[in-house]
């Protein structure tokens, strides 16, 4: 096992995977911008070094202060957390070159899955249902309206490096190609440093459904059932559940066996998840996450799994502990993610913590790297907490919902919160009857 781990992150994820060292014994190096030197993982680490200045670009991004930061400090392993580098083939490999274990896939799967356009085509050949669409990237109008024709409209320009929502834009007719496929290459190259885009048929009233896998060097996957992840803003997740409503028992467990023997298939070795549409009975894969998952928790409650945990041990070439018949998923779980911004106009809050209280009781999870006084810089995400709730059944899940939802305590600041304690008071909520288009076509009435 590992003797030190650097964990190359901030924020919640960066205190989980502290507290999953922790209580395996092994040390932790934090490393962190100016302005995260007051940051709760960079105290309860056993070391801690400063990377750069507040510019993303110039720490958390700046792969030479991190890999001196492990050379410095002798770490053995390093986790990356969510976002930043998380998925980074070139980082990676120059942390595996510099004798340091990456704690993630093989590189080679990384820059797989990181290219859209190589991720469904590769899936589709490893059996996964994808969504009909262009065969590569789309490089002019005259390209882009000949696949539209053929697939119908409405059409979905994506960024084939993307990621989070970001260059995708829709066209609902043939003179709406132009613009769409011009804004979403400009957005694009603004995000991801390359403007390729693809098309895929836009689906009009789909699910968000995700699949949660682990996977050994041995050959041994497992998946930890499904998350529905629908409700969101501009392709961005708020709230996270399992199991869905949406899903038989028949399909939960036939997306499930054909995930697993893809992952096998494919050699995969670590923690990631398969996101999908859902529609009319129909899955259709989207992209594959190489990494942890915000939203990680959700399974961790249905499962009773320690992800993170599983994340590190696997790295360090240890065999899965339990197989998919081992695996039993009860109750319902509802993660809630507190944004530090206004709940109406999603425009970012930073500022200080006046007073905060999270609330507590059993069923109710808090992971946050917050506290009273804490300044929520406006360098980074948003994310400051997520409330995760869980319950005999949907029904209860909902009703703790309400009651830890209206417990939370978060003053000197806009958050989120506002938003959550309306949305688990919604009869369409409440009833299961949304699809990712739902929030954006009822927020004026919430």
């Amino acid at each position: 096992m590992f003797k030190k781990i650097l964990i190359s992150n901030r924020g919640d994820v960066a205190v989980r995977v502290l507290r999953a060292c922790k209580e395996m014994d092994i040390k932790t190096v934090a490393v962190h911008s100016l302005v995260d030197e007051t940051l709760m993982n960079v105290k309860f680490a056993d070391e801690s070094v400063c990377i750069g200045p507040n510019s993303p670009l110039e720490s958390y991004l700046n792969v030479a202060s991190i890999l001196s930061a492990a050379e410095l400090t002798g770490a053995d392993a390093l986790h990356p957390g969510v976002g930043f580098l998380s998925e980074n083939e070139k980082f990676a490999t120059l942390v595996s070159v510099n004798g340091v274990k990456f704690i993630g896939p093989d590189p080679k799967h990384l820059a797989m899955m990181g290219d859209k356009i190589v991720a469904k085509k590769t899936m589709a050949e490893l059996g996964i249902p994808v969504v009909r669409g262009s065969n590569g990237e789309v490089k002019c109008v005259e390209e882009a309206i000949e696949v539209a024709n053929d697939v119908g409209y409405p059409v979905l320009f994506k960024a084939a490096s993307g990621g989070g929502g970001k260059g995708m834009k829709v066209a609902n007719s043939q003179e709406e190609i132009p613009n769409a496929f011009k804004m979403a290459k400009i957005e694009a190259k603004a995000n991801f440093g390359d403007d390729c885009v693809y098309m895929e048929r836009y689906l009009a009233s789909p699910r968000h459904i995700e699949i949660q896998v682990i996977a050994d060097s041995y050959g041994n996957v497992v998946h930890l059932g499904e998350r529905d992840c629908s409700i969101q803003r501009n392709h961005q997740k708020l709230m996270e559940e399992s199991p869905s409503i949406a899903l038989s028992a028949e399909n939960r467990e036939k997306i499930g066996d054909i995930v697993r023997k893809a992952i096998k298939k494919l050699g995969y070795v670590g923690v990631g998840t398969l996101e999908f549409l859902y529609e009319n009975e129909e899955f259709f894969f989207m992209e594959m996450n190489t990494r942890l998952q915000v939203e990680h928790c959700v399974s961790e409650e249905v499962a009773g799994i320690d992800i993170v945990k599983e994340q590190i041990k696997i790295a360090a070439g240890e065999k899965l502990s339990f197989k998919q018949s081992d695996i039993r998923l009860t109750g319902h779980v509802i993660e809630f993610r507190i944004n530090a911004e206004h709940p109406e106009t999603f425009m970012p809050s930073p500022g200080r913590i006046d007073e905060l209280y999270f609330p507590g009781g059993k069923g109710v999870r808090v992971d946050s790297h917050i506290y009273r006084d804490y300044v929520v810089p406006p360098y980074y995400d948003s994310l400051i907490a997520k409330i995760i709730i869980k319950g005999s059944d949907r029904s209860e899940c909902i009703k703790k919902a309400r009651c830890a939802l209206d417990e939370l305590a978060i003053d000197g600041i806009e958050t989120t919160a506002d938003l959550h304690r309306k949305l688990v008071r919604n009869q369409d909520i409440v009833d299961g009857k949304f699809d990712i288009h739902w929030l954006e076509n009822n927020l004026k009435s919430l």
